[in-house]
């Protein structure tokens, strides 16, 4: 078995395993974190944006670099569409692919890469929400770069990276960055999945089961089981155990793995999504009671309804109802519709709503009572109308560097009563500096942290244990929290990887399942060899079908045709008359038995031997003829005449056991 990491990102995974013929990847996760080296696209020109001075290096005389990058308060930005960093292509060969497994919508934005234009034709698996939400994810991104076209694509700053300074000469192989894919594409893509349900068991090929199970980290994402009738591996991608809106995790299914590969923990391993829940609605409130709006970046779906629900009692309680929310997105409409026909994937108690009746999230109330308000864009009809100030605005992207975030920090930058809870921090508010607008870093990570992760894999017991290299270091902020990591009990059970990386995994084909026709079965003669232990010879003809063994009776193919003369010679045997005539025999050999035999039957009286390491050696020297004996197998060497004698006698000479 071999695993191929083809991301450098462990919470965007992208994973190739091989294992029963099978190549099979596991996610498909885009990171996003290049576009954070690209100038905003905004909606409206921004003169600001418009007006940074170009940048060239000491030394370089090239003239087409000009224009390609621009000087922010001492940071260099590309200023051009932005790309993204895809899957490494040139470690398999996409058109191999037969099965992509895909664990959550945030895991699968790279998705219309691998399909489109690859040769690929084989299948993804995803639940109905991965599917029609990662739809919203995908829809949205491309709308918020192809609303705001670049005049001009820049890639010669990639010819003298040595030249550029931090964080730009840092880059990762650029010259595999892509551009993002078209909305043709992202249909083409999508329309290659099929729906599965949690614990439905799908065939590979006939050769592996895969079964998805809940992992508790958002609406329809799933941990995935591949099993062989023999074998066991455990996939764990993007999980939870808190209690959010999502079905709780099921962690019983992924017990007692042969291997356990486990990536998607936390990004933010330093803080805590409650009490970061918590300084969130205290800033925002003390925010808008100075008359400060709040611009919160945000993904459509996820943690966003987790957030309506929160800050709006928050908001309640402190008497400031009358604040509006605005949601803005190009698929706003759509997320909240669809997140309340989604029982069956909700917690139980989301669930238990449904039924009574009444709307699972909160936001179907809020959207009744004019205080949550939903826009597909700035732009949509009744927004200019409906917008007052102060207020809280989600919107997209949270890079800050398309989408209508980037209105907002343009328009709200220069005030210093506004904030933005940002991630990352500091790179993502970098284009906007100056900025006067106060910023909180309250990251919201509902992901597995290291403490949870380590007493997961002490509950589940795999035999090994697959990691990313970085979870076994502490984080570079964190240096000395020697407990941010994933610990290391028995070195040798655990096998990290980085980016890139093509591991041998040890999990070996040791047996296979094979099944016997009733016919085969009635022909069998059991024979017991000592107590409690019977063996039984059979003769059949082996079909293998989509990975399926089967043996069947051997069907005679009728008489060969020898002719009338009876003095021709037989024609060779055919395999089937020689199968139905086959025995197979079992035991020692009793050597004084044997040379006896050899001397009254045969006539061979000058044989010798001689005692090898792990049996006879037996020397017919006038036969020029040569038997090795040994625990488990004979070797008859001579001419075949002799060798048909030979062999009855030795078979004469076997003591049964």
């Amino acid at each position: 078995m071999k695993l191929y990491c083809l991301s450098s990102h462990p919470s965007k995974p992208c994973h190739i395993l091989r294992f029963k013929g099978i190549t099979m990847m596991l996610d498909c996760g885009l990171s996003a974190q290049t576009v954070l080296s690209f100038l905003p696209l905004p909606l409206v020109p921004s003169a600001r944006l418009s007006g940074l001075p170009h940048w060239m290096p000491h030394g370089c005389s090239n003239a087409q670099l000009e224009g390609e990058l621009k000087d922010c308060c001492g940071r260099v930005f590309i200023d051009s569409a932005p790309e993204f960093c895809v899957p490494q292509e040139k470690i398999v060969d996409f058109s191999e692919i037969d099965v992509i497994l895909i664990s959550n919508y945030l895991c699968m934005m790279a998705l219309p890469f691998i399909t489109e234009g690859t040769g690929f034709e084989g299948v993804v698996y995803a639940t109905e929400p991965t599917l029609h939400i990662g739809r919203f994810f995908l829809e949205e991104l491309v709308q918020y770069i192809e609303q705001t076209p670049k005049a001009s694509l820049a890639s010669h700053w990639k010819d003298i990276l040595h030249f550029l300074p931090p964080p730009l000469c840092d880059s990762l192989k650029p010259r595999s960055w892509r551009h993002l894919y078209s909305l043709s594409a992202v249909n083409s893509s999508l329309s290659r999945i099929q729906m599965v349900g949690y614990d439905e068991k799908l065939d590979v090929y006939g050769a592996l089961k895969v079964t998805p199970v809940s992992s508790g980290f958002c609406l329809g994402s799933s941990n995935w089981i591949i099993s062989s009738d023999h074998e066991k591996v455990a996939y764990i991608s993007g999980s939870s155990t808190l209690t959010t809106h999502p079905r709780p995790m099921d962690q019983s299914a992924l017990k007692n793995a042969d291997v356990l590969i486990m990536t998607g923990l936390t990004q933010t391993p330093l803080c805590n999504p409650d009490s970061m829940l918590g300084e969130l609605c205290i800033t925002v409130s003390t925010t808008l009671r100075s008359g400060g709006c709040v611009l919160m970046p945000c993904y459509p779906s996820g943690v966003i309804y987790d957030l309506f629900e929160c800050l709006s009692g928050h908001l309640e309680n402190l008497g400031l109802t009358q604040v509006p929310m605005y949601f803005i997105s190009p698929v706003a409409d759509t997320s909240l519709g669809y997140s309340n026909i989604l029982a069956e994937w909700l917690s139980q108690g989301k669930q238990n709503k449904v039924y009574l009746p009444e709307e699972p999230f909160p936001h179907a109330f809020l959207i009744k009572n004019n205080r949550l308000k939903h826009f597909k864009n700035i732009y949509a009809e009744g927004f200019s109308t409906e917008y007052r100030q102060p207020c809280v605005v989600f919107c997209g992207h949270p890079s800050l560097r398309f989408g209508d975030s980037v209105h907002f920090m343009e328009l709200w930058g220069s005030n210093p009563q506004h904030a933005v809870p940002d991630f990352p921090y500091l790179e993502a508010l970098a284009p906007f500096q100056p900025l006067a607008m106060k910023a909180m870093h309250c990251p919201i990570d509902t992901s597995l942290n290291f403490t949870q992760g380590n007493k997961l894999v002490r509950d589940l017991k795999p035999t090994t244990l697959v990691i990313p290299e970085s979870y076994l270091k502490p984080p570079v902020e964190a240096p000395s929290r020697t407990d941010l990591v994933i610990e290391q009990t028995d070195k040798n059970n655990i096998i990290s990887f980085k980016g890139g990386d093509v591991i041998t995994l040890p999990l070996k084909r040791k047996r296979a399942r094979v099944n016997l026709s009733p016919e085969v079965c009635n022909k069998l003669v059991v024979s017991e060899i000592r107590m409690g232990v019977n063996l039984a010879t059979l003769t059949g003809q082996l079909q293998v079908k989509d990975n399926h063994h089967h043996i069947q009776v051997l069907e005679p193919t009728g008489p060969s045709n020898q002719g009338n003369n009876a003095s021709c010679r037989r024609p060779p045997r055919r395999p089937e008359e020689t199968l139905s005539q086959m025995r197979y025999e079992w035991g020692s050999l009793d050597l004084d038995t044997f040379i006896q035999r050899l001397r009254d039957d045969v006539g061979i009286a000058d044989a010798k031997v001689e005692q090898s390491s792990n049996g006879y050696i037996i020397h017919l020297p006038k036969e020029d003829a040569l038997i090795i004996v040994e625990d488990k197998s004979t070797h008859v060497n001579c001419d075949p005449e002799l060798r048909y004698r030979l062999r009855k006698v030795l078979l004469q000479c076997l003591n049964r056991i």
